[in-house]
This record gives C-alpha cells, structure tokens and sequence, in this order.
C-alpha cells in the first residue's frame, strides 16, 4: 500500500502540520496580533491541502488506476486531470 511505503514522509510532514497548529494557539494565547494568527493559519491550512493532494493523487495512482497494468492513454490522461483539478482545488 502506497500510504505504508511512504508513512515516514507523510508521518513528517503531519509532524511539520502539527507544529504549526501549536503555533496558532501560541500565537492566540499570546494574543498576537490578527496578521500574525491569519498569516500562520493560512500556513498550516496549505501544509494540510498539502498533504491531503499528495494522499489523493497518491490514491488516483494506486487505486483508480491498476498500478500493474498500463493504463491506455485515455485513462491516464483522465487520471493527470483529475490530479491536477484536486490540487487545484486543494490550494
């Protein structure tokens, strides 16, 4: 499973996500001011669509697609569009 061959860089970049969660609680209870809160919000938000756009391509890849088969031209040009809306989407 793609999820278990890659857990130590997804298992990483959670780390980095949480590390910036802390960050807005930190900043609130310092009560730092709105840019600061929004401007690191907006940084854990796009570590998070981040994330979520690597997973799904990831799944696009592995699952919507026979990995072991060679998918027709159609179909992977089907699959680089989808990936390409979500991560679109994601930002």
């Amino acid at each position: 499973m793609h999820t278990v061959r890659e857990r130590k860089k997804l298992i990483g970049r959670v780390r980095r996500i949480r590390g910036q969660v802390e960050a807005i609680e930190k900043a609130l209870a310092a009560d730092k001011g709105c840019f600061e809160v929004l401007q690191t919000a907006a940084a854990a938000r796009g570590a998070l669509s981040g994330l979520v756009a690597e997973i799904l391509e990831d799944h696009v890849r592995f699952h919507v697609l026979d990995p072991d088969a060679k998918p027709t031209s159609k179909q992977a040009l089907a699959a680089e569009e989808l990936i390409d809306v979500v991560r679109a989407y994601v930002k």
